[in-house]
């Protein structure tokens, strides 16, 4: 049976330095042409939730603006920031090779889940040379669900059609740095693997019940064992 690993993007394989609340704020300019006081609260959030409260602590009706409109901004902005997130930015460490071992094991299919558009979230990946070896028809992105558990079901229904066969429970896993990445695969019908480079610690994120948590992606043998773990398997080999 294959298997589906869904990663999550920034804390989790990439650190962005600032930049991604800042495209927040730029996209709020394009749409408002206000200037930001406040900054958005983004951990573990999709994008249409981070815009709207962005826009409410603004004194400013979300409603007045299409989803098309809003996620244009926000691609937009991202753009106008690319040179900025190479500098600011980097990969976590172990990111690639973890990415590179799972692509080496039998029967597995590696994409996204993220609260960012997928324009944005490619972006954020390709930067930094994590894009290549993700299939991006299989994931789930932030204008896709009104929420993010809503994300993992529009991932196994991608990863379905490209691949067939059915994912759920017991054959998909998502990789995440927040408790928001838990509560997604524990409500979407997901395994979760946690892992603490982000806000959350590792007890935090083992009591919010993760299936396995990780300090970090530095340890690939580990990272292979723990989604083979939560998937049920004894191990991968090619």
């Amino acid at each position: 049976m294959t298997v589906l690993v869904l990663w999550d993007v920034d804390h989790t394989l990439v650190e962005n330095g600032g930049v991604s609340k800042e495209s927040y704020a730029g996209a709020f300019e394009l749409l408002t042409g206000q200037t930001a006081r406040s900054r958005a609260r983004t951990d573990g959030r999709t994008d249409p939730e981070i815009m709207a409260d962005l826009l409410r602590d603004h004194g400013v009706d979300p409603g007045s603006f299409s989803a098309d409109s809003i996620r244009e901004a926000l691609v937009e902005s991202l753009e106008t920031r690319r040179g900025r997130l190479a500098e600011k930015g980097h990969a976590l460490l172990g990111a690639r090779a973890a990415i590179d071992a799972l692509t080496e094991a039998a029967d597995v299919v590696q994409s996204v889940l993220t609260g960012n558009t997928r324009t944005n979230g490619f972006v954020k990946l390709e930067v930094f040379g994590l894009a290549d070896a993700l299939d991006w028809d299989c994931g789930g992105f932030g204008f896709d669900a009104q929420d993010r558990p809503g994300l993992v079901a529009v991932a196994q229904r991608r990863a379905a059609a490209q691949h067939g066969g059915q994912f759920d429970g017991e054959n998909t896993v998502l990789i995440g740095d927040t408790v928001n990445d838990v509560r997604a695969g524990i409500l979407g019908g997901a395994r979760v693997v946690a892992v603490a480079t982000g806000a959350d610690d590792v007890d935090t994120l083992a009591a919010a019940g993760a299936t396995r948590v990780l300090p970090d992606l530095s340890d690939t043998a580990a990272v292979v064992a723990a989604v083979a773990a939560a998937a049920g398997r004894p191990t991968w080999v090619r």
